[in-house]
C-alpha cells in the first residue's frame, strides 16, 4: 500500500516550502512507527525545499530509510540515528529569563523568511510558534527563546527545535536553510506549560553552519533536543524543485 504526505501551507519555511523541522518531525514518526516519541533519535536530510499543498509520495528502503518524492524529485530521507549525547545540552535559563531577551531577537528588526512558522515576524501566535530566541547576557554564543504551547505534537516540538539553531548560527548576518536535523523526543510538552529552548553553535565548515538546541520544561526536564546543519543560500532562490 502507497504512502503520501501533504505538507499544509501553515507549516511553512522559506517562500512556497515547508518548515525543515516540521517535516522532518513528521518523517521522524514514520521511521518510528508504532514504537512513536521516545524511541531514539531519527536523522533527516533534506534534498530540496519540500513544497505545499502538494501530495508527495513517501517509499521505504529495506535498511529502513523512509524517502520523499515530489514526482521524480527526492525531498527527504529519514533515519533511525544513535541516540544524541544528553551530556552536552547547557542548563537552562528559567521561563521568565528566555521571555527577557525575547526583545533583542535579531528577526523583529531583519527577517529572511518572515512567514515562517517557527520563528515568522508575520505570523499571528495562534496560528504558529513564533519564537523569538534572544542572545542570553554573560554569554557569547549561548541563546533561548520561550515558549508556551498551545497545541503540541511530535512535528511541532521537531519545528520549535528547528529555527532557534539557525539563530545560534548567525542567519540574521547570512540566509540559511535546514540541510540535516538529527532529533530525539524524550517527552511531549504539556500545553500550555512554560517552555524554553536553548540554541547553540557547534562550529562551521564553509557554507555549513552546525548547531545544537534543547528543550527543557519548566522544572528543568530535557524534553528533546536536537543537532542541525544549515546551509548558507541566497534567499531570492530557495524554491521547491
Amino acid at each position: 500500500m502507497s504512502e503520501s504526505f501533504v505538507v499544509p501551507a501553515r507549516f511553512c519555511g522559506p517562500p512556497m516550502s515547508g518548515n525543515g523541522g516540521w517535516v522532518s518531525g513528521h518523517l521522524a514518526q514514520l521511521v518510528e512507527g508504532e514504537e512513536g516519541q521516545g524511541a531514539g533519535a531519527v536523522t533527516v536530510r533534506l534534498r530540496t525545499p519540500p513544497p505545499l499543498d502538494t501530495e508527495m509520495d513517501v517509499t521505504r528502503a529495506d535498511d529502513g530509510t523512509v524517502e520523499l518524492w515530489d514526482g521524480q524529485t527526492l525531498v527527504a530521507q529519514a533515519i533511525s540515528a544513535e541516540p544524541l549525547d544528553t551530556a552536552g545540552t547547557p542548563t537552562p535559563v528559567s521561563f521568565g529569563d528566555a521571555e527577557a531577551v525575547g526583545p533583542s531577537y535579531e528577526g523583529l528588526a531583519e527577517h529572511p523568511f518572515p512567514a515562517c512558522f517557527t520563528c515568522g515576524t508575520d505570523r499571528d501566535p495562534a496560528d504558529a510558534l513564533c519564537l523569538h530566541t534572544g542572545r542570553l547576557p554573560g554569554h557569547k554564543t549561548l541563546r533561548a527563546a520561550a515558549w508556551r504551547p498551545t497545541e503540541v505534537t511530535p512535528e511541532i516540538v521537531w519545528a520549535a527545535l528547528d529555527c532557534p539553531g539557525a539563530w545560534a548560527s548567525g542567519i540574521a548576518g547570512r540566509a540559511m536553510v535546514l540541510g540535516t536535523m538529527t532529533a530525539q523526543v524524550h517527552d511531549l510538552p504539556a500545553v500550555g506549560g512554560e517552555c524554553v529552548v536553548m540554541a547553540w553553535p557547534r562550529g562551521e565548515q564553509g557554507r555549513k553552519f552546525l548547531s545544537g538546541t534543547a528543550l527543557y520544561a519548566a522544572d528543568g526536564r530535557l524534553l528533546a533536543q536536537a543537532e542541525a546543519v544549515w546551509i548558507a543560500i541566497d534567499p531570492a532562490a530557495v524554491r521547491p524543485a
